[in-house]
């Protein structure tokens, strides 16, 4: 049960990690925007920035993840077709 329970948490396909990536910079934005209102002027835009930066390196992390996870699930099959039992 607890198995069950713990994929819900893994990301499959892409579509999942677009979805994340979209809440991940629903939240880095909103942060921004109260740095915006609490540091006006510069500093305020390079907290913004930073915030959105972050969302972007981790979107390109996740993305990266599922394609290699791909690729080794891939070799893996063609491994175990290959070899007899």
């Amino acid at each position: 049960m607890l198995r069950k329970i713990s994929r819900l948490f893994v990301i499959k396909t892409r579509g999942e990690a677009f979805l994340i990536i979209y809440a991940l910079a629903l939240g880095a934005t909103t942060r921004g925007a109260s740095y915006l209102e609490e540091y006006p002027g510069t500093g305020g835009w390079l907290l913004f920035l930073a915030c959105t930066d972050a969302v972007f390196l981790a979107g390109a992390k996740i993305l990266d993840c599922l394609k290699y996870e791909r690729a080794a699930k891939e070799a893996q099959s063609v491994k175990a077709e290959v070899q007899p039992n």
